[in-house]
């Protein structure tokens, strides 16, 4: 059995959703939990061997997991997807918005509407179809929770030809900060991640090509890509109680990437 030294069982007794929890960041985070306590709904759209990967280190950490499989973008399977979670586990704790796809690297005058739709489709309405729900779900239980919307520094610093995803991530900003003032009065946090560069598969072309992961990360402060645990640290801050009076915020963990744009302007 997967063990961990440090492990305070933060999360004991919850049950925590995290879309995209096949792969990279997602995965990270479901592991991360389930060492704290948590049983996991593990969600995937492609990857059932990476779903399968995360649920096996779920169950070594002792804690239970189910897989579900749905596309976000589409109202009627995330309807689904609650509907398996609140069948298995009866009641949801923590929801963790993450599954999204990456930029297409397309010039808006070059960039199609399937394009456009897919990724805000994904990275936006999935999002919000899923706290919608969880929502509906916890308000009517009248109990404290946690959503965590995985976001990015492209919220606030645009890639030419990352129209789409720029754009879905800066407006996931202002969801978590408009759910946060919309479910104070139900004790329900609503906050954000905003990592740089983290070594997932957005990045596999680095991570199959030291030299171009090299020169990629030169303008990180810290000359190095973020791992998914570390990120995952800091969404177990958010999911546990040790973050009761933190709503509405959004959390960079870059590098010091973000204060180093203007160097040399």
């Amino acid at each position: 059995m997967t063990t961990n030294a440090t492990a305070s069982g933060r999360l004991a007794g919850k049950v925590a959703l995290i879309t995209g929890s096949d792969s990279g960041i997602g995965q990270a985070s479901a592991i991360e939990f389930a060492r704290e306590g948590a049983d996991l709904v593990v969600h995937y759209l492609h990857d059932e061997q990476g779903a399968a990967h995360t649920k096996a280190e779920v169950e070594a950490a002792g804690r239970r997991a189910i897989i579900v499989q749905a596309d976000v973008s589409d109202e009627a399977q995330v309807t689904r997807l609650f509907r398996d979670a609140t069948t298995e586990f009866g009641s949801l704790h923590i929801l963790m918005n993450n599954a999204g796809v990456d930029a297409s690297g397309t010039p808006v005058a070059e960039l199609s509407t399937a394009v456009w739709d897919k990724a805000i489709r994904t990275n936006l309405y999935g999002y919000f179809f899923c706290a919608r729900r969880f929502i509906q779900l916890r308000v009517a239980a009248g109990a404290p929770r946690k959503i965590i919307n995985v976001s990015s520094v492209h919220a606030d610093n645009p890639n030419a030809g990352g129209a789409d995803y720029d754009c879905s991530k800066g407006a996931i900003r202002m969801l978590t900060r408009t759910l946060a003032l919309e479910l104070a009065p139900h004790h329900i946090n609503v906050n954000s991640l905003a990592p740089g560069m983290v070594l997932t598969p957005f990045n596999q072309a680095a991570i199959d090509d030291p030299k171009l992961l090299e020169e990629q990360v030169q303008s990180i402060p810290w000359k190095r890509a973020a791992q998914p645990s570390e990120i995952a640290k800091l969404a177990l801050f958010l999911a546990s109680s040790d973050s009761d009076y933190v709503t509405g915020a959004s959390y960079v963990m870059d590098g010091g990437l973000m204060i180093n744009l203007g160097q040399g302007a």
